[in-house]
């Protein structure tokens, strides 16, 4: 059963001749026990979509469904108010009360919906216990860290048992080391607590890592979905392939196409590649970072180039390989030395849209 429907939603700001479509009919579904991350660069609608979910903007057209309630029904001008949705939200700057502790700040929500006080008591010492939090619960917002606030904030929105979790950025404003820790914290306490879960991010790290299901958008529509596996190895399109890695593009021109074969010429260089989706005469040769194999002698399927820099990532370098036009980067467990190389790439990895 799943637990959000969305169908056809279309959103605008603006009115009349003045109006900027946002959402251009967009449809999705969460399952239950399911976490869905709606990626995509800025201006692409995924931080639109999660608010019209939470009934913080009003759609055009369309119509959203939390499990078998309809909240929202363009053609029959309904719109439940965000208070009746019953869906757990997490900002993005957490939004806790400076002046409230951690358990009045968990405990609002039920306050609200006019709980007895035991059972707050108790719901709220549970949540908090489940994140880890029990022992802070007389502290403020102010003498708390970044990932204990997020915590929080989380507990917040789970401690009415709601359907949905909605996160919008959970962790664009922890720094980078804790954003690691963060994600892996995030991914287990949903997993462990079968949460139903939709959340937004830019960031295809952290949405390969935490979600079951990815959706990428782009310009106020799906580009493609599946799982963060397929979605990474298979792209449909050159915006996905983009988007989800770390890529080299190289300058070429097709030269032959047999199926799924493909031979292009690079810089004079004949290469065999994957044609992707549909390949015309403008071609955009594309070869993921990793999948670079670096040979001081010569090698099958590969371009030579002379090295350009180095850069030390820690657990490996970084190589820039250039002459003209064409420049490729690969990863090397050392340092190389100045000179030329070959870039060998697998036919079936250098794609070709």
């Amino acid at each position: 059963m799943n637990e959000l429907s969305v169908h056809e939603l279309h959103l605008d700001y603006g009115t009349g001749a003045a109006a900027n479509p946002i959402l251009k009919g967009v449809s999705m579904h969460l399952r239950k026990g399911e976490v869905v991350a709606l990626l995509g660069p800025s201006g692409s609608g995924k931080t639109t979509l999660l608010r019209a979910v939470a009934g913080l903007e009003s759609p055009r057209q369309g119509s959203i469904d939390i499990g078998e309630r309809r909240v929202f029904d363009g053609a029959a001008k309904l719109e439940m108010p965000a208070e009746q949705r019953n869906l757990g939200l997490v900002f993005q700057s957490y939004a806790l009360w400076p002046h409230k502790t951690v358990f009045d700040n968990v405990a609002y929500g039920l306050k609200l919906r006019r709980m007895a006080t035991a059972e707050t008591r108790t719901r709220v010492m549970e949540v908090l216990g489940q994140l880890g939090l029990g022992h802070l619960g007389e502290r403020y917002p102010h003498q708390l860290s970044g990932g204990q606030q997020q915590r929080v904030a989380i507990a917040r929105a789970l401690v009415y048992n709601p359907p949905v979790i909605l996160l919008d950025e959970p962790l664009s404003n922890l720094d980078a080391k804790l954003r690691e820790e963060a994600r892996a914290f995030l991914r287990e306490l949903i997993v462990r607590l079968g949460l139903s879960a939709l959340m937004v991010t830019h960031d295809q790290g952290e949405a390969m890592a935490i979600s079951d299901r990815i959706l990428l958008l782009n310009n106020g529509r799906i580009e493609q979905q599946g799982t963060p596996q397929s979605m990474y190895e298979t792209p449909d399109t050159l915006f996905t392939a983009e988007f989800m890695g770390s890529n080299n593009r190289l300058p070429g021109t097709l030269v032959q196409r047999d199926g799924g074969h493909v031979v292009i010429d690079v810089d004079g260089t004949r290469l065999r590649g994957t044609a992707r989706g549909n390949v015309g005469a403008q071609i955009a040769p594309l070869v993921r970072v990793e999948e670079v194999r670096i040979s001081a002698a010569q090698a099958d399927n590969a371009l030579q180039l002379p090295l350009s820099t180095c850069m030390y990532l820690g657990d490996r370098w970084e190589c820039l390989f250039k002459r003209g036009e064409t420049s490729v980067r690969a990863y090397s467990r050392q340092r190389l030395d100045d000179g030329q190389y070959w870039l060998q790439m697998p036919a079936e990895k250098l794609w070709v849209f």
